[in-house]
Order: structure tokens, then C-alpha cells, then sequence
């Protein structure tokens, strides 16, 4: 287990929001791409870095969708990108390599969450498809511009639903029967040893990775769920306003990954999870807070980076071991 999983006491804490973060620095002449950047927290890290001075790189499964929802903001490209469809990773990820410009910055903020049982290529369940299996397939593709980055980062969005599930190595495609929720909670497991793996590998060559959980944010994300379901998890009343007290604004949930990304703080650090703009302490117990250990074990993030390359055939370091 990383002794670095420890908070820093950074100066930014829950109601910071993705503007404080920022405040001062000057992106210019980074490019940083985030999938889903057009809805959600994504909108708020695409607003955010664009104002900072960054490039942004959009990937969203309707391009068109996402120029209408970013339009107004300055310094956005969009192109088409389904996390669902390795075709399509492929092809994203080319157009970017084929640029030949250094990517300084991969936000994968992209997700689903909780959706009906959905099966994806050659029988992906879905969530571990588009949550971790297309952001592996991206970043690995996007490898040469990355290496290239001078101190490059990747951010996977992961969540306190992590929780909910270790990776369940006897039946990860859910052959034996579906739960929704535990299928979002390994997924969200996987963006946070994917992290681990990345930033093990990645930092001999100044490539860094993080991953976090933004905070409870009413999104889209959460389109999947009835009102009886958000109810009952206290998150809304029975009109569907959010009552939950600890929810955070859009801009706030966008916080912690935009601080993943830039934070001087972070400098010689990797592999972490993050939360409330800081690094999360382990939680052993029933802590409200922090990240479970399973989720940060460099043995299963190994065993997990392997299990990616397998069933996505990609993997950019197979020849570097």
C-alpha cells in the first residue's frame, strides 16, 4: 500500500469550487482533453480549464450535441468519442496523435452509473466498458503524445460508490447474474487502480495519474435512477429536489479534478486518490470518508492493468516490459 495516500492539507477543502482552484494560473499552450466534457462535471472542467487558457479537447458521443453545450466557451474542440466502442476510441485517439501536439492533460470524466444490464462489443457488461475499459483504451492510444507532455496527467473520475465493490475477479462481466450496483461500484474500483498501474508505469517518463471522487453532484448521471430510488437514498424529496446537505454545486464537484490535474501540490506525487482537493486518507472502517485500500493496491491494479490489456488488446507499455 502507497505510504503517499495521506492528506496534504492543501488549503482547499468541499465548497472550493474548479474557479478557486484555478485562480492564478495560466494555462496557456496546454492542451488538456476530457471525455464528457460537454455535460455535468465535465462541462464545469471544460469551462474551467478553457478560462485558465487551456485548449480543450472535447470526446463526446454526439460531437454536435457537444459544440451547442460548449458553446460561448473559448479554446474548445469537439470530436467524436464512444467510450463503448474501442472502433471509436481508436479513432479519437489517432486524430489526436496524428496532430503531433503534446496532450499536457486526460480528464477522464466520462461515465455511467447504475444503468439496466447492457452488454457492449464481444459482451462487455456495460458500466465496466465505458467507465474503465474505453478510458484504458484511450490513455494507452494516447500514449506517444502523453510520454511527449512534459509532465502530463491523467485524472480518472472514480467515486465514494468504489465502496460498493472490489473488482470481482470469479465473475467481472456479471455472467452469474446481474446488480447494478455493484457493477458501478467495481468501475468505479477500476478508475482508481487504474491510477495506481498508470502512474507505476507512467511516472519514468513525467506521466502522473490520479484518480477521485468528486463529491455528490445532482448530473445526468444519475439519469438511470427513478425519484423512488433517489429517494430513497436521500438525495432527493419527493419532487425530486435535492435535500441531501452534503451534495455539492456542479462547480464544486469539478473542483477536485481540476486540482488533480494542476495542483503544484501534487508535484512528485501519483497513484493517489483524491478527494475535497486534497489527497483522502485510507478509510479501514466506516468512515464516511477516504479510499477503501483494496482500491489502491498495487497487486490488484497490476492483475486489473493485465485483465485491460486482454480484453481491449491494447497496451502501450507491453513493449517497454
Amino acid at each position: 500500500m502507497t505510504s503517499r495516500q495521506q492528506p496534504l492539507h492543501a488549503g482547499f477543502g468541499a465548497a472550493s469550487t474548479a474557479g478557486d482552484v484555478l485562480a492564478g494560473l495560466d494555462l496557456g499552450g496546454k492542451i488538456a482533453i476530457v471525455t464528457g466534457g460537454h455535460s455535468g462535471l465535465g462541462l464545469e472542467t471544460t469551462r474551467a480549464l478553457a478560462q485558465a487558457g487551456a485548449h480543450v479537447v472535447v470526446g463526446a458521443r454526439s460531437p454536435d450535441a457537444a459544440r451547442e453545450a460548449t458553446r460561448g466557451i473559448a479554446g474548445v474542440t469537439c470530436a467524436a468519442l464512444d467510450l463503448a466502442d474501442l472502433a471509436s476510441v481508436a479513432a479519437f485517439a489517432a486524430q489526436i496523435v496524428d496532430a503531433r501536439r503534446d496532450v499536457h492533460v486526460v480528464i477522464n470524466s466520462a461515465g455511467v452509473m447504475a444503468c439496466p444490464e447492457t452488454r457492449v462489443g464481444d459482451g462487455l457488461e456495460m458500466q465496466m466498458a465505458v467507465n474503465h475499459l474505453g478510458h484504458y483504451a484511450l490513455v494507452n492510444r494516447l500514449w506517444p503524445v502523453l510520454a511527449h507532455g512534459h509532465g502530463a496527467r491523467v485524472v480518472a473520475v472514480s467515486s465514494l460508490g468504489h465502496r460498493l465493490s472490489p473488482i470481482r475477479w470469479d465473475d467481472v462481466q456479471f455472467a452469474r447474474g446481474y446488480d447494478k450496483w455493484l457493477a458501478y461500484g467495481q468501475s468505479k474500483t477500476a478508475n482508481a487502480l487504474f491510477a495506481v498501474q498508470l502512474d507505476a508505469l507512467g511516472a519514468p517518463f513525467g506521466v502522473r495519474a490520479f484518480s477521485l471522487h468528486p463529491g455528490k453532484i445532482a448530473t445526468p448521471l444519475q439519469r438511470h435512477l427513478t425519484r423512488a430510488e433517489m429517494m430513497a437514498q436521500g438525495w432527493v424529496d419527493e419532487h425530486g429536489v435535492p435535500i441531501d446537505p452534503t451534495f455539492k454545486t456542479p462547480a464544486q464537484g469539478a473542483a477536485t479534478q481540476v486540482w488533480a490535474a494542476t495542483s503544484a501540490r501534487l508535484a512528485g506525487l501519483g497513484g493517489v486518490y483524491c478527494e475535497d482537493c486534497d489527497v483522502a486518507a485510507i478509510a479501514h472502517g466506516d468512515e464516511e470518508a477516504g479510499v477503501r485500500p483494496y482500491a489502491i493496491d498495487p497487486g490488484e491494479a497490476a492483475r486489473l492493468w493485465a485483465w485491460s490489456a486482454a480484453s481491449t488488446g491494447v497496451d502501450a507499455f507491453a513493449a517497454r516490459g
